[in-house]
């Protein structure tokens, strides 16, 4: 059975080296798609899966549906920025 492969990436340089990363580890058994924010298009796709799959930075990698450990829970929110002096006159 394949092992679907999802890659979210803004195609910047810092999500191409992810991108090169999974190319060169996956095995014949993987199937790779590309999710690239830049170039979503009209359809919204990867807008929609991201949402869906609980992305909250990129790049990200999900597998067989299932958002990576490595790639959860990353999120910048309103205390961590008052935390670290934003908005403090």
């Amino acid at each position: 059975m394949k092992r679907q492969v999802e890659i979210f990436t803004a195609g910047c340089p810092v999500c191409e080296p992810v991108v090169q990363l999974v190319k060169e580890t996956a095995c014949e058994n993987c199937e790779i798609t590309i999710h690239n924010f830049a170039e979503q298009g009209e359809r919204k796709i990867c807008l929609t899966k991201m949402k869906a799959y609980g992305v909250k930075r990129l790049p990200a990698i999900a597998v067989n549906g299932q958002l990576l450990d490595c790639c959860k829970n990353i999120e910048i929110t309103k205390d961590d920025l008052i935390n670290a002096g934003i908005g403090n006159a």
